[in-house]
């Protein structure tokens, strides 16, 4: 009894340490069985999709049950090919589940009306809430920042030599840029939709960075904290880990600039001076007296280009980090003197349940 007790209080520690794969028998894949009664509604409501309001009233109807019996027919089949009868609610979630979830909302507004960009809309988004639920519900992904975040401050101090020597040949950098009319006019001219794809792919490429040498940092860690080898899935798992640590301190980099350049651009942004770079005075969000008749305008523009040093100020960051030879063996020792606890815990773990291999 008091072995069980124990075997249950370290699974308990797994999961508060976001490596919850460390527990025997787990597979990431539970997630979505787990998740099942949320993707059900999810794909009960897009088969509203098939819907069409250039149509009349009957049309939609028809167009509503057509969508109704083509995803009752594909999952009644996958029912009978499972051994479970026809009309029965599927009892797990393995890929062929996942890819009519994915694939048939998405194709109902093709076939019911030429919807092609609600269907593209909706294949985007259901791939995108696959992915979600596998990292929250299957890596423990919440678990993991509030892990990152508890130790953010350790780890932070650890790249703090690089930060400084990164960020002030950046900040110099960037004040060159910021007081130009190509820099407001390219950040403030797009769309809404080219702006977010653009300050979204700076983004992209910092995390590109940070898991290029993702891979040789877990098998590493793996090497020097324990002599038995992981599977392939614990792996993925602790590289999330050190992934989501890294990321934190990317985005409060990323953070700190945005603030910096709200804050010095309201104070000697001007409207005159936003007229002269974008023949306009700009859309103000927010007027704040300073010393007497004085303002400072936060405007919709300011933010825009703000976001948009910030996010160039954290692929700058991202890429400095991995290039330093010192930060990165730094900051992986700190990472794995975090996780050393843990570790230790999984050794007591197999011992407990005989030491075989898990995985």
């Amino acid at each position: 009894m008091g072995d069980d007790r124990r075997v249950t209080e370290l699974e308990r520690s797994f999961r508060r340490a976001g490596i919850p794969t460390f527990i025997r028998g787990y597979s990431a894949r539970q997630a979505f069985a787990k998740a099942l009664p949320l993707l059900t509604v999810v794909f009960v409501l897009e088969i509203l999709n098939a819907l069409n309001f250039d149509f009349g009233f009957w049309t939609n109807v028809g167009f509503l049950a057509g969508g109704i019996a083509i995803s009752l027919g594909i999952m009644g089949m996958l029912n009978l090919a499972r051994g479970h009868p026809f009309l029965s609610v599927p009892r797990r979630v393995g890929l062929a589940e996942m890819i009519v979830f994915v694939a048939v909302p998405s194709v109902l507004p093709l076939l019911f009306g030429g919807q092609w960009k609600s269907a593209v809309v909706t294949l985007i988004g259901n791939t995108a809430l696959l992915g979600l639920v596998y990292l929250v519900l299957g890596f423990g992904a919440v678990s993991i920042l509030e892990w990152a975040v508890r130790r953010f401050v350790s780890l932070f101090a650890a790249s703090l030599t690089v930060l400084v020597r990164a960020l002030s040949l950046l900040l110099f950098f960037l004040l060159v840029i910021f007081f130009t009319t190509e820099t407001w006019q390219i950040w403030t001219v797009p769309r809404l939709p080219k702006f977010v794809a653009a300050a979204g792919l700076f983004m992209l490429l910092a995390a590109g960075f940070l898991l290029l040498r993702l891979p040789g940092s877990v098998r590493g860690l793996e090497a020097e904290l324990q002599g038995e080898h992981l599977s392939r899935t614990q792996r993925v798992n602790v590289g999330l880990v050190m992934f989501l640590s890294q990321f934190l301190q990317v985005v409060f980099v990323a953070l700190a600039v945005w603030l910096f350049f709200v804050v010095f651009g309201s104070l000697l942004v001007s409207a005159g001076v936003r007229e002269a770079w974008l023949g306009k005075h700009g859309t103000e969000l927010l007027r704040i007296p300073f010393f007497g008749d004085t303002v400072v305008a936060i405007t919709v523009e300011l933010l825009r280009v703000a976001t948009g040093m910030a996010s160039f100020a954290a692929l700058y960051y991202a890429a400095a980090t991995q290039l330093d030879e010192a930060y990165r063996d730094e900051v992986v020792e700190r990472i794995a003197e975090q996780m050393k606890e843990t570790f230790s815990r999984r050794a007591e773990y197999l011992s407990l349940l005989g030491g075989t291999r898990d995985g």
